[in-house]
């Protein structure tokens, strides 16, 4: 081989290895559009790669992320159903499938992915999450004790979060806890003082406590 030809070769290789990146660049990443809150271009991403690779999980995952965002529930639940079947273990996809089932009422059997999301990934990066949506659902469910364990453990986790203060509020007055339920409407007012919830659940049980 010519000592040219040899030249020539090394010079290609080096355009291509510039070219590598722009090239990889020009592939959508879902995820990074489901981080810039790109939810429908997202979904588009995965069912494409889906049909490149039925299997891929990391598609169902993100693409079930984004349809919760978009609301749309019912989509979010298929989508992690058809996970499950690849994946039965995966604590995303029982996330995914369980916060679908909340919105969708379906409350009983949500508890049951939501609990087993606990198990799988205690440390989960959802975990506060899935303490909130459990607590909801023990609300539904008129279980107020429980959901009063639930959300106060939603909150240790994100203490700033107003609405989960004034819905652990709600759990407790619901319960008759009522000067807990006050406590925990403060809490929430304090972080958002014009929090209507917290502000009509705070002034009803601080009439109930008066003797009004």
């Amino acid at each position: 081989m010519t000592r040219h030809l040899i030249t020539r070769l090394v010079g290609l290789g080096l355009i291509l290895a510039c070219l590598a990146p722009a090239f990889a660049q020009d592939k959508p990443d879902a995820l990074e559009l489901y981080r810039a809150n790109r939810f429908a271009d997202a979904i588009k991403v995965c069912q494409q790669e889906l049909q490149d690779s039925p299997r891929n999980i990391d598609s169902y995952v993100v693409m079930g992320w984004s349809q919760l965002r978009l609301q749309a529930y019912q989509d979010a639940l298929a989508s992690g159903q058809k996970a499950l079947t690849l994946s039965p273990n995966d604590p995303r996809v029982v996330q995914i499938v369980g916060e679908a089932q909340v919105f969708l009422g379906q409350f009983d059997v949500a508890l049951q992915n939501l609990q087993q999301y606990v198990a799988l990934r205690p440390g989960g990066d959802r975990i506060a999450r899935v303490y909130w949506l459990m607590g909801e659902c023990y609300i539904r469910l008129k279980q107020y004790q429980n959901a009063d364990i639930s959300i106060s453990t939603a909150v240790y986790y994100e203490q700033s979060n107003a609405l989960w203060w004034a819905r652990l509020g709600y759990a407790r007055e619901l319960a008759n806890d009522l000067q807990w339920a006050s406590d925990a409407y403060s809490r929430a007012l304090k972080l958002d003082p014009t929090l209507a919830d917290a502000q009509r659940g705070k002034q009803s049980v601080d009439k109930k406590l008066g003797g009004g």
